[in-house]
């Protein structure tokens, strides 16, 4: 069956203004040099670390979880190379979690079964900037044993200000953009921006209108 060619108005793979984030999504992560060493020559312990610190290396992501909603398509390919972040931290309170995210959009080849197939543009969430934070379960644990040292105070005045500071929040969180559908979000640790994962063209392709409420492609209004 020949494919149907959509017409995006979006620029080819092959142009100057696509190079660099092919560019980018083709560098993989640097390995150790395994071609390099003698088959039972011992890795440095220095290597060993850098490679293994918290940072953004090229990942191949399941494209059904990014769209678990699409269920009636096959994807070709079924996963994409994106870079995300991963790697260990120098405390073990801390976790490797991404600090900037943007979006990059690819060409994927949507199969439904028996009916059509065609070239569509999607979209994933990439990462382009990791840091080490506090695990959610730690900073529970420290709440925890504040309040409980807090009620040990003696005299009114003192449990006034310990009780006063108990609810004072120790970290920052983002409200989530959507309490039912969080997939079809993306949202900016840094500043709790929402964003839809879903593009305009990527739903005019299947001649449907972006709905920025909900980030879902719904049918056109008349």
């Amino acid at each position: 069956m020949p494919l149907a060619r959509l017409d995006t108005g979006m620029r080819e793979p092959g142009g100057p203004g696509q190079k660099g984030g092919l560019k980018m999504l083709s560098q993989a992560a640097p390995t150790l040099g395994d071609g390099e060493r003698k088959p039972n020559e011992v890795i440095k312990f220095l290597d060993v670390y850098e490679r293994s610190y918290c940072r953004t290396i090229e990942t191949l992501v399941d494209i059904f979880q990014e769209y678990p909603d699409e269920v009636e398509y096959i994807f070709k390919p079924s996963c994409v190379p994106l870079m995300r972040c991963a790697g260990c931290c120098g405390d073990e309170g801390l976790e490797c979690v991404p600090g900037e995210v943007h979006n990059v959009t690819m060409e994927i080849m949507r199969i439904k079964p028996h009916q059509s197939q065609h070239i569509a543009y999607m979209s994933f969430l990439q990462h382009s900037k990791c840091e080490c934070r506090p695990k959610k379960d730690v900073k529970a644990k420290q709440e925890n044993f504040s309040s409980r040292k807090s009620k040990r105070g003696k005299g009114k005045g003192q449990k006034r200000k310990r009780k006063k500071g108990r609810y004072k929040p120790h970290s920052f969180h983002c409200e989530p953009c959507s309490e039912r559908r969080k997939h079809l979000f993306v949202q900016d640790p840094q500043t709790c921006k929402c964003s839809c994962k879903n593009t305009d063209s990527r739903c005019k392709s299947r001649q449907l209108e972006l709905n920025e409420r909900t980030c879902r492609c719904d049918k056109p209004r008349r």
